[in-house]
């Protein structure tokens, strides 16, 4: 018996077997599944129908933009497993090539809040690319959104930071 598969029998118009609850063949849409392939085999030239499949899809990977760039380049690559082999390191290695293989999704970069050092409610926000400012805004959603990138770009990292929600956005 097969340990992950699961058969059904599929005639020519796309339809699955079934039985009823009298034991007689019925094909509809969907049918039953069994769970190996002799069984199948069987019922499937009993019927006049094919084997089929059925496998559960595998869930996708989540990785960070720097994980999925490299899965990106890799499926560019000529030597996907190569690429990946000689770009990422022990410990992701095999996640990536599950990426490749099963598909990823790129997890959200976590946003913050940066409140300005000894201050009661003054908020750090950025200025076009370069400038820190600071506000004192009643609303949340006036404060800077820093990513942990960006507080480290911007020395940041001693300061009082609150973790924004997707309410908060």
């Amino acid at each position: 018996m097969s340990e992950e598969k699961l058969y059904a029998v599929k005639n020519d118009e796309g339809l699955l077997l079934s039985y009823s609850e009298q034991g007689a063949p019925l094909w509809r849409v969907w049918g039953e599944m069994v769970a190996d392939k002799p069984t199948a085999g069987r019922a499937a030239h009993a019927e006049n129908g094919h084997v089929v499949t059925l496998i559960e899809e595998p869930e996708k990977v989540v990785l960070t933009k720097e994980q999925a760039e490299i899965v990106k380049r890799a499926n560019e690559s000529q030597f996907p497993a190569n690429y990946i082999s000689r770009n990422s390191g022990e410990d992701e290695e095999e996640l990536l090539m599950n990426a490749f293989v099963n598909g990823y999704t790129v997890a959200k970069e976590k946003k913050y809040n940066v409140k300005v050092p000894h201050t009661k409610e003054v908020w750090y926000y950025k200025s076009g690319d370069a400038d820190l400012l600071a506000i004192c805004p009643a609303d949340k959603k006036l404060r800077g959104k820093f990513t942990e990138a960006e507080i480290e770009q911007y020395g940041l990292q001693d300061c009082e930071k609150e973790e924004m929600t997707d309410d908060d956005d």
